[in-house]
Parts: C-alpha cells; structure tokens; sequence
C-alpha cells in the first residue's frame, strides 16, 4: 500500500523510510508540507500519511486541513508525528483533520499498529463506497442487461428535451423491439431469451455514441436517446442500429438465434411536443407501424404524416 512521510529532518526521514519498506509499503518521502500536500492531493496519491507537525512551508496540521478541504478522491488517514504533548496541541492537530498523533521518540512497533489500524479503516470505507456504488447502480439499471432502467432512462429523455428545446437543438427519439421474440422464449425458454436480451443490449450500446443514452424501455422493448443528432441523419443512425442488431446471430447454450429489431424513430425538432408522454405515444406509434409493416424496419414520424421510405 502506499503511503506518504513528510519530515524535513533528513535522518528520521530515512529511518522512517527504512522501517516502512521493510513493512512492504510503498513509500513516497518528501521534506516539506506543501510537497506533501501536492501528492496527497493527487488522484492517485497516497491513503496513508505519516507527518511531522513542524516542517518548513506548510506544517503537518496546516496538511491535514488542506487535504480535508481540496481532496475530493477517496479517504487518507493522516497520522501526524509531533513532540507536542498538551492536551491541547493534541486536541488541535485532530481538529485539523488528523486521524492520529504519536508522540516522538515513538516506538516502531506501536507506528505499526497505528498503520494497521489506519489500513483497516480504508479497506472499511472501501467495502462501504463499494456497497454504496453497487446500490446506485440496482437503482438505476435494469437487473438483467446492465443499461439504464425504464425510470431512469425516461427521466434522461426529458431531460435531453429540455435541453434542446434550450438550446434549439435536436433530440431523436428511437424504440426499438425485438421481432417475435416471444417465440424465442416459447421454442428455447426464458434462460436462452436473456441471453438474446443481454447480446442486444451490447450492441446497441456498441452502435451509438458515449453521450447518446440507451435503456430498457420494458421486456424486449429499449430506448434510445440520440443527443445533438440532426433531423437529417436520424434515420441513418437508426439504420446503422437495426443493422448491428440483424447483422449477426445470436450466439447462444442452445446455438446461433438470428435476431431482428423494428423501430419508431422521432426528430424533436418536427414535433412542439414538450410533455415526454407525448412524445413517446408518437414514437411508439411509428414502432407499431414498423411492426405492421413486416417488422426488421424503421418508421420515422412527423406531424401528420409518417414517413414510410
């Protein structure tokens, strides 16, 4: 693990140095605060630290209160070394954001078991940011294909409407479904039917851009949010997603399922439409047309009129 010394004293600096490596740490040594506090702020630096309360530029206490403050990455755990022993220089280097003190000359072996105590605060806040990102994600993903939910997926369409009805842009709307993907289920079971699920989800986030958003409308239904896409090019980019999804079988337990997807497609800029339900009964229209017009197809829709090229 790394960690960080500061120590302008040359002689305790190496001792400590010594002593660290030995305890397998990888240590950064450095002889003032403001060197310290350059490391300990980068977003790979070090989580331990061990400081000298009295050190040119920047003090120990004057660190821990800068790293609290600027530190936006993952916890450190600063340990400061001082040969102050008030109660009230102690109360003061904790107040500054330290997490310990030792009092010089300290003993080597209780240096490590204050570290040991320190790692073992990290590896705890670790697992609680680990539980907390894995809880975000179940609350915004869909279980089985890892893309945005229903939820979140219409709250970001709103949101990129908003947007561009700000900035006099443009937002294409597309729903996709799977073709007779009920058969899938019906002939292979619903264990075959999630991988299919799965493969699509895959390429339809390998078909659109990093920025555009892509989410599991429902079943075997998806939507897909083009951001700053022109009115000109959305049947393109909805063309290149069909394709992606048509191009290639399904690989799957129970062998190579071909696998066709029928889309509505929207243009934000032909429609005045400012409500999201609004805009997806329309899409959705497109798509039942996409559908009864032999599916594996795009419609794209406009005011009073659908496009059938």
């Amino acid at each position: 693990m790394k960690i960080l010394i500061a120590d302008d004293d040359a002689v305790s600096l190496r001792m400590l140095e010594k002593t660290l490596e030995r305890e397998r740490y990888d240590v950064t040594a450095v002889e003032n605060g403001r060197l310290a506090l350059e490391q300990l702020c980068r977003p790979d630096g070090p989580r331990l630290a061990l400081l000298d309360w009295v050190m040119p530029e920047l003090d120990g206490a004057g660190v821990c209160r800068e790293v609290r403050i600027h530190r936006n990455q993952a916890y450190v755990y600063m340990v400061l070394l001082t040969s102050k022993e008030s109660k009230q220089d102690i109360v003061a280097g904790l107040a500054s954001g330290a997490d310990d003190y030792l009092i010089k000359p300290f003993d080597p072996e209780e240096l490590k078991a204050r570290l040991r105590t320190g790692r073992r605060i990290l590896q705890l806040e670790d697992r609680l940011v680990e539980a907390r990102e894995t809880m975000r994600f179940k609350a915004t993903h869909d279980t089985l294909t890892s893309l945005f939910n229903r939820g979140v997926i219409v709250d970001l369409l709103a949101r990129e409407l908003s947007r561009t009805r700000r900035e006099k842009g443009c937002t294409a709307v597309l729903l996709g479904d799977l073709d007779h993907f009920k058969s899938v289920n019906d002939k292979y079971g619903h264990l075959v039917g999630d991988e299919v699920l799965r493969e699509v989800a895959k390429r339809l986030l390998g078909a659109v851009r990093s920025y555009d958003f892509v989410g599991r409308y429902g079943g075997e239904e998806f939507l897909v949010v083009l951001n700053n896409c022109d009115t000109t090019h959305v049947f393109k980019r909805a063309e290149e997603i069909r394709h992606a999804i048509a191009n290639l079988h399904v690989q799957t337990s129970r062998g190579p399922l071909p696998v066709t997807m029928s889309l509505g497609a929207l243009s934000s800029r032909d429609w005045d439409l400012h409500l999201v339900e609004e805009i997806m009964q329309e899409v959705d229209a497109a798509l039942y047309l996409a559908k009864a017009s032999g599916r594996n197809c795009i419609k794209l829709t406009k005011p009073s009129v659908v496009d059938t090229t």
